[in-house]
This record gives structure tokens, C-alpha cells and sequence, in this order.
């Protein structure tokens, strides 16, 4: 009783998630605290071990060096691998103050364009490894609750989705980093990917439109890896992260500052009707992020500076 009150105490300070019921195979594992310098060994170049009471030593693969810490958590994940991490808070990566700024796009086609000219995509599942996750999860949707076949079903297709989770944590890491060593400042775009990824199914009664397309893109948002890339740039950079309004910011000319809904020829093609200035739509975005561009349906407003300069004739930019 005493852990749930304090969890729904961190709920109300604004620093941990809303706390739910335990559910069996998820956020499997435990917690040891005290931790000791001479709890952890290095065995050698791959191997290390951590001494757990009332178990002894357990062995583990050295994939980094193990900083200073007071606390450390071993973890049971779905596709039944086992993990320990210890709790440190690493030091914030120093920018190269030179004042560098740049501006990022997050999209689904292209997972994050930047004011550069790079667009980098979020590694996905093979093709061949699709089609079997599909295969795995109609046998698993005819195999009957609790039985060995659907737990090992389960544990397979857990095991393929892990594959796709680690690919997407590993990118954001390099991606995040690279960033924070290369540029000064960072903006990004003020999404609130919770609400875009929000269900739109509904009731008996109302049972809503295009609640299938609706599912099919939020899992292409969550697979794009937009909250980590800020989260992880927030944490790597602190305070040199800003977030801009993303209002009209893919309608708007990086060049001369023309809005117009007809800009955007496509999802990949941007042609200013004003001063025929073309350019990638995903990376002109991401140019008026850089620039901390936000205007409003009238043009009126952005973050910085005057808000739209007065566009030029097609005819005199020939």
C-alpha cells in the first residue's frame, strides 16, 4: 500500500505515468538497491558479473563500461531475454559552441529530415521477416488461449518485434548523439505524438470512419520513433532543445516565406507557387524549423523576427 501511494504521489508531481495493475509477462523483474563497488566484476573483454542477494554471482555480456551506481534492475523482457541496468545519470554531451542551428522534420515516409538536406529513415523489418510475423500471427489468432502452441507463438513473434524495437533504440541513440555533438541548437517541431497516436474506435452506436487507416498510421508514427528522438535529444542536450510551432511550417517557401496549401505538390515535392523555389517538402520543413518559422493561417505569427517577407514575382526570380 505504501509503494502505491507513493507512485500515486509521483503521478500527481507530474514525474511518473498514471500506475496500472501488474500484467503477467510485461515489466518482469526486480529492483536492488545499496549497490556496492565490489558487487560488480569484470571478468573479461565480454563477460562481467553482478552479485544479487539470496542468488550469488550472475554473469553478464560487457557491452559497456558500468559507471559509478547506487542502484541496478534486472528485467525478464517478452521474448524472454534477461537484462540488468544500473541507474546513473549520464553527463549531458557538450555541443561544439559554434552556434550551429538546426531544424528537424519528423515525418512517416521519411522518419527525420533535417534543415541540411539529410533524411534519415528508422530501420524496419526486413520484408521476409514481415511476411512471417503475418504468418505467426494468424496461427497465433487460431491457436486456443493457454496452450503451449499459442505461448510459443507468442514468444516468437515477441521475439521479432524485439528485434524491430532494438533496431529503432539504436538509431535514435546514434541519431541523438550525432546531433547533440554537431549542432548548438536544436529544434524541433511541438507535436504531441500521444494524442496523434490516440485510437479513433468508437462506440456500439457510433462505430466511427476510418478506423482501420487510422490504426495503420499511428503504428507507422510509433514505429518512426518521434517521442524518442525528442526525449533522448532532451536528455542529451539539455537546454539547447526547442520546440516550434509546427503551423503551416510544410506550407510555407523556405525562400521567400510564401504560404499556400499549393506549395506542397506532393509528399515529397515542394514548389513555391510565388517564387518557384523547389525543393524537398520533408527538408524545406525542416528549414523553417531551423529558422523557428511558425505562422499562423493568415501568415501573422512565428517564434522570431518578421513574419512572412513579401513574395516574389515568378517572373523577375527568372
Amino acid at each position: 500500500m505504501r509503494d502505491f501511494s507513493q507512485a500515486m504521489a509521483n503521478y500527481f508531481t507530474g514525474t511518473h505515468r498514471r500506475p496500472t495493475w501488474r500484467k503477467a509477462g510485461r515489466d518482469e523483474g526486480f529492483r536492488i538497491v545499496n549497490l556496492r563497488p565490489s558487487q560488480v566484476q569484470r571478468l573479461n573483454r565480454h563477460r562481467g558479473q553482478v552479485f544479487i542477494p539470496k542468488v550469488g554471482w550472475v554473469r553478464f555480456r560487457w557491452s559497456r563500461a558500468v559507471p559509478p551506481a547506487r542502484s541496478f534492475r534486472v528485467k525478464l523482457d517478452r521474448a524472454g531475454r534477461w537484462h540488468v541496468s544500473f541507474a546513473v545519470v549520464p553527463a549531458p554531451i557538450e555541443g561544439p559552441r559554434i552556434g550551429m542551428v538546426v531544424g528537424l522534420d519528423r515525418g512517416v515516409a521519411v522518419s527525420a529530415a533535417l534543415s541540411t538536406g539529410e533524411m534519415l529513415t528508422c530501420p524496419r523489418l526486413s520484408v521476409s521477416r514481415q511476411r512471417r510475423l503475418q504468418r505467426l500471427q494468424r496461427k497465433r489468432a487460431r491457436a486456443s488461449r493457454g496452450s503451449n502452441r499459442h505461448a510459443k507463438l507468442k514468444h516468437a513473434i515477441a521475439a521479432l518485434r524485439a528485434r524491430e524495437t532494438d533496431a529503432r533504440k539504436d538509431w535514435a541513440e546514434k541519431l541523438t548523439t550525432d546531433l547533440a555533438r554537431r549542432f548548438d541548437l536544436i529544434r524541433v517541431e511541438d507535436l504531441r505524438v500521444r494524442d496523434m497516436t490516440r485510437s479513433a474506435r468508437g462506440t456500439l452506436a457510433e462505430p466511427g470512419r476510418n478506423v482501420r487507416a487510422k490504426a495503420g498510421l499511428n503504428r507507422e508514427i510509433l514505429a518512426s520513433g518521434w517521442g524518442i528522438l525528442l526525449r533522448r535529444l532532451e536528455q542529451k542536450a539539455p537546454g539547447r532543445v526547442q520546440k516550434i510551432n509546427p503551423a503551416f511550417t510544410s506550407q510555407r517557401c523556405g525562400a521567400c516565406g510564401h504560404v499556400a496549401g499549393e506549395n506542397r505538390k506532393s509528399q515529397a515535392i515542394f514548389v513555391c507557387t510565388a517564387c518557384r523555389y523547389t525543393a524537398n517538402a520533408d527538408v524545406n520543413a525542416a528549414q523553417n524549423i531551423a529558422a523557428g518559422h511558425a505562422v499562423t493561417a493568415r501568415g501573422g505569427i512565428r517564434v522570431a523576427g518578421p513574419a512572412n517577407r513579401e513574395p516574389q514575382s515568378a517572373l523577375l526570380s527568372l
